[in-house]
């Protein structure tokens, strides 16, 4: 291989693993964005599963259950 190649060579490797790096960091990042979406969903849903049975321990007249708030 000649110096030009080499260099040629090595230079694509670079621009090669540039993009592969690009990529995996959006593939990281829109998954790490999903998964906090799905926390926050899951925190709410919590938050009204709560809240209804705090309701419904009410309507049959016993007391409120404590929460970790």
């Amino acid at each position: 291989m000649t110096e030009s190649n080499s260099n040629k060579a090595a230079q694509d490797l670079t621009e090669f693993m540039e993009k592969k790096m690009q990529n995996l960091q959006t593939t990281f990042q829109a998954t790490s964005d999903q998964l906090v979406s799905r926390m926050d969903e899951m925190g709410t849903r919590i938050d009204n599963l709560e809240k209804n049975v705090a309701d419904l321990m009410t309507q049959a007249g016993m007391e409120k259950p404590q929460t970790s708030k």
